[in-house]
């Protein structure tokens, strides 16, 4: 008899043998679960956050606290979703200009971006469980897109892709009210 209860054999999208926490530009996008329009609108081309994507916004900015080595570059935070490049930068065990004393490098290792994503994900969750802001107990899809930035006309076309999302959100393929 087969168990429904385990989960399906997903195929990994990431890149096999290739280290996450390598120094390097990432872009990264994070779904809604259902693709719910949890965090706020669109109107005339530029995004309305509500409190959840207020929060959203809080916690991805937030990041760099929690992982000294990660830089936010250009973000967007959409009703369903989140786009944004991450810069993992190299750590060597320093802040600004003196070096960690030894004790204090283990609490400093690099985490991988799956790490990072997880994290944030897991953050926003429990916040936004602890003030009652939606009724909705799943607030993301299991997985997050990731692609390497693996040159500067890669980033310039993902920088353009994040800065005029909102303006194409009527043909997003992740609004479920889009045009069709």
């Amino acid at each position: 008899m087969i168990d429904k209860r385990k989960k399906q054999n997903r195929k990994s999208i990431r890149l096999k043998n290739y280290d996450y926490s390598n120094a390097g530009y990432y872009f990264v996008t994070i779904v809604t679960h259902k693709r719910a329009n949890l965090f706020g609108s669109v109107e005339d081309g530029t995004v309305e956050l509500n409190s959840g994507g207020k929060l959203v916004e809080e916690l991805w900015t937030e990041i760099p606290l929690h992982f000294p080595y990660v830089t936010i570059d250009q973000y967007i935070i959409m009703p369903n979703h989140l786009h944004g490049i991450l810069i993992i930068n190299d750590n060597v065990g320093a802040r600004h200009a003196s070096p960690l004393p030894p004790d204090n490098l283990s609490q400093h290792k690099q985490q991988p971006l799956g790490t990072i994503i997880g994290s944030f994900k897991s953050a926003v969750t429990k916040r936004i469980h602890d003030l009652g802001s939606l009724d909705q107990e799943k607030i993301w899809q299991r997985n997050y897109y990731e692609h390497i930035i693996r040159d500067e006309r890669d980033y310039e076309k993902i920088y353009e892709y994040i800065q005029f999302n909102p303006m194409n959100w009527s043909l997003d393929e992740e609004n479920l009210e889009r045009s069709r």
